[in-house]
């Protein structure tokens, strides 16, 4: 039976290659690759990152940590700064048997957590961007000492800049200090009679631009199991990367404002805007076949709840096309975790099998 519109298409192909890419790429530098699977909230898809059996994950809620224990997860990663209220489920994970591991960047978490007997990495801020400790802070040893020797597992970073770098250059750039940065904090803490075995570092853009990864164990990565339009406007993958999309349909057209509209709005899509700080702004999305390939210049240039807008990018020569009230079409994301947050499964096709509905995690 065919899906109605609007619903989640899960390219199992393309999802396999960006996974055997990254997988090779990073096993070839010597760290494990830790998958974050916040982007797919998905036990199915983080085997096929994985290989075909569970191993290291990272996630970003505790919901997530428990749907994936119950797969057989017994590796996970909470890489959100922790809420001593969250310290309880937390436990209850590792008395299941989970090697649950928190982060932190504060003495009042670091007290909350020993507390509670908690392993922890400390949060490093690389690049100014979201939390962590600044390296260079004297607050790296302070936290390590309320936490304590026995508890602290290591240092974690995230470059958060590299979305915002656009050529092969910058983007080593930023994998070589990311990867620096989190080495040095950690020979400050073993240079302090701290243990850290565990030397943390990942972004998308990283893991896919770095070329070394002297001192450091992980590598983590989220996105680049579905890619999006900010990766691709980043320059890591292509739109032939993108193994996620929205399929819609044409219920109508306001001709006289070039509009072609469809029953997939922000709540098929999300209202994420990333690319619009890019060089070349995608809007809500790039339209494509159904079964084919990107339509020229069309993109969803606007969204209500129900309604998507598609239109010409601005400049453009081409004509609107001529879709029928029934065309189904798909539209690309921006931005894949939030698009694939609106929806509770994946319509999964493609790779000589048959099609098949993948669930997803909700709740935190």
């Amino acid at each position: 039976m065919t899906p109605p519109t609007p619903h989640l298409r899960l390219d199992r192909e393309v999802l396999q290659r960006n996974a055997d890419r990254l997988r090779a790429r990073i096993t070839a530098l010597g760290p494990v690759l830790r998958p974050h699977v916040k982007t797919s909230k998905s036990p199915r898809v983080a085997e096929v990152l994985l290989g075909g059996a569970p191993g290291p994950i990272t996630v970003s809620t505790l919901r997530e940590a428990e749907v994936f224990a119950d797969a057989g997860y017994d590796d996970v990663l909470y890489a959100v700064g922790i809420a001593p209220s969250k310290l309880d489920r937390v436990r209850a994970l590792r008395e299941r048997g989970v090697d649950r591991v928190v982060l932190l960047d504060s003495v009042e978490q670091a007290e909350a957590v020993a507390a509670r007997g908690v392993p922890a990495l400390l949060e490093v801020d690389c690049d100014g961007h979201r939390g962590g400790v600044p390296p260079d802070s004297p607050a790296v040893l302070e936290i390590a000492g309320a936490l304590g020797g026995d508890l602290l597992r290591g240092v974690l970073t995230h470059a958060g800049e590299s979305y915002f770098r656009y050529t092969p250059e910058e983007l080593a750039r930023a994998a070589e200090h990311e990867r620096a940065t989190a080495v040095r904090v950690a020979e400050t803490l073993r240079a302090g009679g701290f243990p850290c075995p565990v030397v943390s570092v990942g972004s998308t853009p990283t893991a896919h631009a770095a070329r070394d990864l002297t001192g450091v164990t992980e590598v983590r990565a989220g996105n680049y199991a579905f890619f999006d339009l900010v990766m691709a406007g980043v320059g890591v993958c292509g739109l032939d990367d993108l193994a996620l999309s929205v399929v819609v349909t044409v219920i109508g057209h306001r001709r006289e404002r070039g509009w072609i509209m469809t029953d997939g709005g922000w709540m098929a899509t999300s209202r994420d805007r990333g690319t619009g700080v890019q060089p070349v702004d995608q809007a809500y999305g790039v339209v494509a076949l159904e079964d084919g390939g990107v339509v020229p210049d069309l993109l969803m240039v606007g969204a209500s709840q129900e309604h998507g807008v598609l239109g010409m990018r601005e400049g453009s020569a081409r004509g609107l096309p001529d879709f029928p009230v029934g065309t189904r079409l798909r539209v690309l994301p921006v931005h894949a975790c939030a698009t694939a947050a609106q929806h509770g499964e994946y319509h999964v096709v493609g790779g000589g099998r048959e099609p098949e509905v993948w669930a997803r995690v909700n709740g935190w």
